[in-house]
């Protein structure tokens, strides 16, 4: 792993702008802070954008020094811009990903692009929402846009992200819908947009804002308004080379797999983290990720001879079995490369449920029942972990109680260790005795 480096190292190379205003061809105004080489006068640069609702001056501002500073030391401009109706930003959010947000995002490439420090050519980062919209951009096909790095997204708005799954309402749909609602709902800052403007935004903002989780609760099925903003309706749409990255306890491990099996030049990192970026990632070990994102950037930005297009397709942390435990520091197994996905070296192997059992060989189908407490299920952990360490473990435990409540399903004892890579599936018939 390489030195996790400090943004003091840093300071004395970059320039940092704290407020600059991108123009909207409507006439809003989106806010921006800049950090720039400082001798990008002389030598212009490549931009690199995140563009996210998560307010720039505090909400993210730890996580954006980490790693903004670091690019920018290295030969980028970075732009780190609120989305309209978040931060200072003008406008109102109106939803997760809506078609305004993308198309804003479409004038502020072209605007990074056409800046007398910037070469021409942009591109996208970011982790969870960052990351979706750096596909769903790149699905726009900006002409300045030539490369993204993508960590913790998904490509599917439906079936893989936290409202529905397998078909149920997730618990996420709430407790993510009220933040996202904070988010939205939060005032600007009066010293950026002016102590005369400031209580009317915000007002504007707690006025219009929409009730999230309702909005979303009113779409139960793969509709239009969920297939706006799933690159995989058509991936082909995408035309850029991307780097996909996510973590096993992280929510959003599926695109990796998905964007390597069907984007050309996609490369995929799969670690044993949570929803973090990977050179701070928990559970550990954490990689030098920066170090990977400027291997990228340099290739696609920079037309530098890295050697990143002689990477393995995907790169994964095959976990080692361990008894299970609330929190791991690390995760015991061993980093593997792949050089294609689905790979030749995987077999599908099904098994079909019996009374209690896991079989490969398909026996006669009996109808079965339960009736569980309603506490069942809370050993299994978060469905996404945010490497929050021992401060609120978040990883499953030992849930034999919970199997005792449950139908559970176990093989015989294997005869040999199995490695498990991939997506399982489940296919389930099931009825309830009570309407809902």
């Amino acid at each position: 792993m390489a030195r996790q480096p400090k943004v003091t190292d840093y300071r004395d190379q970059v320039e940092n702008i704290e407020i600059a205003w991108i123009p909207m061809a409507d006439g809003r105004k989106l806010a921006a802070r800049l950090l720039l080489p400082r001798d990008m006068a002389a030598r212009p640069v490549p931009a690199i954008l995140e563009y996210i609702p998560y307010r720039r001056r505090d909400g993210t501002r730890v996580r954006d020094d980490e790693t903004h500073y670091w690019f920018a030391a290295h030969g980028y401009g970075v732009a780190r811009v609120d989305i309209a109706g978040s931060g200072d930003s003008d406008g109102l959010i109106q939803d997760e990903y809506h078609k305004r947000e993308q198309d804003d995002a479409l004038e502020i490439i072209a605007w990074l692009a056409a800046q007398p420090w910037c070469t021409g050519s942009v591109g996208m980062i970011g982790i969870s929402w960052g990351g979706f919209n750096g596909l769903q951009v790149a699905a726009r096909r900006p002409p300045a846009l030539k490369a993204v790095i993508s960590i913790a997204s998904t490509v599917d708005r439906y079936a893989d992200d936290v409202h529905f799954m397998g078909g149920c309402l997730l618990n996420d749909t709430l407790d993510w819908g009220c933040y996202f609602v904070s988010c939205g709902s939060r005032p600007p800052d009066p010293e950026i947009v002016g102590w005369d403007r400031w209580k009317e935004m915000w007002k504007y903002r707690i006025d219009n804002l929409d009730c999230f989780p309702m909005l979303w609760m009113e779409h139960q099925r793969r509709d239009a308004f969920w297939k706006h903003g799933s690159v995989c309706e058509n991936y082909a749409d995408i035309q850029v080379p991307v780097l996909n990255v996510s973590g096993w306890v992280d929510g959003y491990t599926a695109a990796v797999f998905r964007c390597v099996e069907n984007l050309p030049g996609t490369k995929g990192i799969a670690g044993p983290w949570g929803h973090k970026y990977p050179h701070v990632g928990i559970p550990g070990p954490a990689i030098g990720f920066l170090q990977e994102c400027n291997r990228w950037w340099d290739r696609w930005l920079k037309g530098k001879k890295t050697g990143v297009e002689n990477d393995p397709p995907l790169r994964l942390w095959l976990q080692d079995s361990e008894p299970p435990q609330p929190h791991f520091d690390a995760r015991k197994g061993r980093w593997i490369g792949l050089p294609q996905w689905p790979s030749k070296n995987i077999k599908t192997t099904t098994f079909h449920l019996g009374a209690g059992t896991l079989a490969v060989k398909k026996g006669r189908a009996k109808p079965m029942s339960v009736l569980s407490m309603q506490s069942t299920g809370l050993t299994s952990g978060e469905w996404c972990a945010y490497g929050l360490g021992k401060i609120a473990p978040e990883l499953a435990i030992d849930q034999r109680e919970d199997d005792a409540q449950s139908l559970c399903f176990d093989t015989a004892p294997l005869s040999k260790p199995l490695a498990i890579v991939g997506r399982s599936h489940v296919r389930l018939r099931i009825a309830a005795d009570r309407p809902q």
